[in-house]
């Protein structure tokens, strides 16, 4: 990363001139594929449409088409989906269901833990799949959100095909994707990704670059056995887009500041850097007609240069959870260099088909080892000067490693088992996955140093009832489990002590139908999570504050999706209402309140039409409802609404396919506070991207 970026010219030329890939499909909006399995479901092979659950799975087609290049397209294509602190340079962070997507916890790769407290590409996925709510069954510990899992691509069909784009301000990449297969029977098969891009995006003063290759193999040793190996590297470097925050006691108006500004940009702050390096091997054999195996091993090695010139709080108003009334801030010189994480995963499965008492059970066991360590070092967190949202301000960089950093190691065990029977009209969906959980945590000077062990079971119920042909409805019930210890720190009165499981419960109901010409589900959820938080003072004074399981928060909400074609076109669309609460706590003035950053409600639609030989256009709307700003609910975020456009044309040179797409983002220009993140007592604002103009190259064959 330390040379200087060329932009890859080669790539340029070679989409000229090269020989292209198959030619796709024609391109449809169906995004959901609710006849294809959802890997992450725990059910084996089940199309989407016949589980109990909801789930979304999105091919890397669908992104294409879009012009989508990133994780932080996900909440353009569903309604359950929503920002969650997501800042230009830095981590795509989510909301499923109102409950963050714990970065920790509740990301997968092919199905095995990952971390993704670093940037994870998407030049090499063949598809996402987001598993909706609580997901003990799927995982061992894991917020209610559900499960994000990338799809790797594999090797396919023969295909070389390039892709050239360009993004306002001057964003520009550009990738390759080719396959062969070769040998007897071609038994052996071979993909290579690579990615380049230019970052130069909306945000001023976030210029950087990013670059990725990967590469991935499979052999077919027999007609029953398959072994596949596949290795990526990822690296990227850009300025993080810092929040701007409430003006005193006052929401700014998006149309009195500069959204373009990035407030972290001095001359001397300093880019974050990301780098992720990932493999895996996996062999699947079928032992008979009925049973297979699969043995699965992947590894993840993250680098991490954490570093912003940060705005925080306001000193002059003794007040550090928003800025200052004048529009001016606080700025802080934070630095968290050299941060290296390690995960490491095994997995066995054996899925088979059992008659028993005249009825036939699809069955899953599973068994899923999984380790990670966390070796960040000292960090810098200093008072450096002031800035403003207006502009100005003075400061000086101080790099001074004044802070500990905490050293993590977590080892787990999980045990799952899964059922699937039919009665009939009837479908039985049953399993439970058992966790054993060994964590530890130490500050970089080696003080506060904890360890604890835990074991838990989640068990999982669903079934689903034909009503007619391609008509289901279904119910389930399914339990989470998050786990957290209280800081070793004097000022708790139980320092260094494990808090017990803390159990999330979920109930669901929901429609489910298809054809062939319209898919649509509707769902009713009811997720209730227990929360914590620390009573008493809470000040530097020994003994000062307790930590300990405080009420719950109940999101209760539906859901609606359709997939709707005709000859030459289609429409997308997703809804959710939303009603998320607080309860139980012991301060009744928490109780009733809306969690911070939750949209009350939110509407995404998508709609395609072929107008001429070659040439299809689309439009597609984004809305969110309102949001709580503080945890008091006295200021709301106002609801918001987004409308896109966009054509492609697709013509034949010779051999070749091209296919160009011209894009508009937000395209009425409107500006709006798109979330409103509550981070350590801090309210952080975040501005909807103004109108954007992309322009995109696919050659294919």
């Amino acid at each position: 990363m330390k040379q200087k970026f060329a932009f890859p010219l080669t790539l340029l030329a070679l989409a000229a001139a090269a020989t292209a890939q198959e030619q796709l499909p024609t391109v449809s909006l169906t995004s959901r594929n609710a006849q294809a399995p959802v890997a992450s479901s725990g059910f084996g092979d089940t199309p989407n449409a016949r589980l109990p659950l909801q789930a979304l799975r999105i091919d890397a087609e669908r992104l294409s088409e879009l012009g989508l290049q990133g994780l932080t397209a996900l909440p353009l294509l569903d309604a359950s989906i929503s920002d969650s602190y997501n800042a230009v340079g830095y981590i795509p962070q989510f909301k499923v269901r109102g409950f963050d997507l714990d970065t920790r916890f509740n990301l997968r790769r092919d199905g095995l833990p990952i971390n993704g407290e670093t940037v994870l590409p998407l030049f090499n996925k063949a598809a996402l799949e987001v598993l909706k709510g609580a997901s003990g069954l799927q995982a061992g510990t894991s917020a209610p959100a559900g499960l994000l899992n990338l799809i790797v691509k594999r090797p396919d069909a023969q295909r070389l095909d390039l892709s050239l784009g360009w993004e306002s301000a001057n964003n520009r990449f550009a990738g390759l994707d080719w396959a062969q297969r070769f040998g007897a029977d071609q038994a052996f098969g071979v993909r290579m990704n690579a990615q380049a891009a230019q970052l130069d995006p909306w945000v001023h003063d976030s210029t950087g670059r990013s670059r990725g290759a990967a590469l991935a193999a499979d052999w077919r040793l027999s007609r029953d056995t398959l072994l596949e190996a596949e290795v990526e590297t990822h690296a990227q470097r850009q300025p993080t887009q810092p929040g701007f925050s409430l003006l005193g006691s006052r929401l700014p108006d998006p149309k009195s500041v500069d959204l373009r500004r990035n407030l972290g940009h001095t001359d001397w702050s300093l880019p974050s850097r990301f780098e992720g390096d990932y493999g895996s091997l996996r062999l699947q054999h079928r032992l008979t007609a009925d049973w297979g195996l699969t043995l699965q091993a992947g590894a993840q090695r993250a680098r991490t240069d954490d570093r912003v010139a940060f705005p925080f709080g306001c000193y002059a108003e003794d007040d550090y959870s928003r800025y200052c009334s004048d529009g001016s801030f606080d700025l802080y010189d934070f630095r968290s260099e050299n941060e290296r994480r390690r995960s490491d995963a095994t997995r066995a499965a054996l899925d088979g088909k059992l008659n028993l008492a005249g009825l036939q059970h699809r069955l899953r066991a599973e068994w899923v080892h999984s380790r990670y360590e966390a070796r960040p070092q000292r960090q810098a967190y200093n008072w450096a000067g002031s800035g403003s949202v207006f502009g100005g301000g003075s400061s000086s960089a101080d790099p001074t490693l004044s802070d500990e950093n905490t050293v993590r190691d977590e080892r787990s065990h999980e045990f799952g088992l899964t059922d699937q029977v039919q009665f009939g009209a009837f479908e039985v969906f049953a399993g439970l996955r058992h966790t054993q959980l060994k964590r530890a945590a130490v500050r970089t000077d080696g003080s506060r140093a904890t360890a604890y062990s835990q074991s838990f079971t989640t068990p999982w119920l669903g079934a689903t009832w034909e009503l007619a042909r391609n008509l289901r409805v279904y119910a389930s019930s399914g339990q989470g489990i998050e786990s957290e210890v209280i800081p070793n720190r004097s000022r708790y009165v139980n320092a260094g002590a494990p808090l017990p499981a803390l159990r999330s419960r979920q109930t669901e109901l929901g429609l489910k139908a298809g054809s062939q010409t319209v898919d649509w589900s509707v769902a009713a959820f009811d997720v209730t999570r227990p929360r914590w938080r620390d009573l008493g003072a809470c000040d530097s004074s020994a003994g000062s504050c307790t930590r300990k399981a405080d009420g719950e928060q109940q999101h209760r909400g539906l859901e609606a999706q359709a997939d709707l074609k005709w000859p030459g076109g289609g429409l997308l669309a997703s809804a959710m209402w939303l009603r998320a609460r607080l309860n139980g706590s012991a301060d009744a003035s928490l109780n009733r309140k809306r969690p911070e950053n939750v949209p009350s409600r939110s509407l995404k639609l998508s709609v395609r039409q072929d107008v001429a030989t070659g040439l299809d256009l689309q439009a597609g709307l984004v809305h969110e409802g309102a949001r709580a700003v503080l945890p008091d609910n006295s200021l709301l975020l106002p609801s918001w609404t987004r409308v896109d456009a966009s054509a492609r044309f697709s013509h034949t040179v010779g051999a070749h396919t091209l296919r160009w797409r011209l894009g508009v983002d937000n395209l009425l220009n409107h500006k709006a506070w798109k979330e409103s993140p509550y981070s350590f007592g801090h309210t952080y604002l975040y501005p909807l991207a103004p109108r954007t103009v992309s322009l995109s190259l696919n050659i294919f064959h």
